[in-house]
């Protein structure tokens, strides 16, 4: 059980960052804690028409004394994005894009066939790669030397580009209409569904872990 004052009360970001577990919850509740993550946990539910006390109750059944997934340390959080997030991306965008390809050709008279999701996947694609060669020529070295405050990075240019993933990511929910699968799909089109609808976890997991833990390490308190 937590033991924290009111959850209500806290943004969504400051809880996914401290409360292991709480961004599986928001995902179950399509709570947005990355690129909306600084909105308070009661004003998000409220615009959302959730019951607060089921978001609350589901919050504080997570144990606060089990450790997270990402490592405390700046230098080791890093290395921890670019393994699991960049190398991730860049290895699984290709297919899922050439499986909506395959997908859309095949199916192009259902009527549930999610037209655009190629074209959407590559977009999702180009943005990531423009963003992610920007964080490794640039920020992240500097924050792993430890050298340059807040003001001199270009955080809020990163923020700026996680808005727009982020509008990205909801119009491949919108189009995959949930990555509910329709009846009789094929296999092209359940892998394309599971692989998709990880990469929306994947893309939203690692936003979150650079707005909510990483980033404001140097806003607010310089090199950490």
């Amino acid at each position: 059980m937590t033991t924290e004052a009111s959850l209500r009360n806290r943004t969504v970001g400051e809880i996914a960052a401290t409360l292991p577990g709480a961004t599986a919850v928001f995902r179950r509740f399509k709570l947005d804690f990355c690129c909306g993550g600084d909105v308070l946990l009661a004003e998000a539910v409220r615009k959302r028409a959730l019951d607060i006390a089921a978001v609350e109750e589901a919050l504080d059944a997570l144990d606060p004394r089990k450790s997270g997934s990402a490592p405390e340390a700046t230098s080791a959080l890093i290395d921890h994005i670019l393994t699991r997030y960049h190398e991730t991306h860049r290895r699984e965008l290709p297919e899922l894009a050439r499986l909506a390809r395959k997908v859309e050709a095949v199916h192009a008279g259902h009527p549930e066939v999610p037209q655009g999701l190629a074209d959407t996947l590559e977009a999702i694609q180009a943005e990531l790669e423009e963003h992610m060669q920007k964080e490794e020529a640039e920020l992240f070295p500097l924050m792993q030397q430890q050298d340059a405050a807040g003001n001199q990075l270009p955080i809020s240019q990163m923020r700026d580009d996680h808005d727009r993933h982020g509008e990205l990511l909801r119009r491949l929910e919108s189009l995959a209409k949930g990555f509910a699968l329709p009846k009789g799909a094929c296999r092209s089109w359940t892998a394309l569904y599971g692989g998709t609808a990880k990469l929306v976890d994947d893309v939203m997991e690692h936003i979150h872990l650079e707005n909510n833990v990483l980033f404001p390490r140097f806003e607010r308190h310089g090199a950490a």
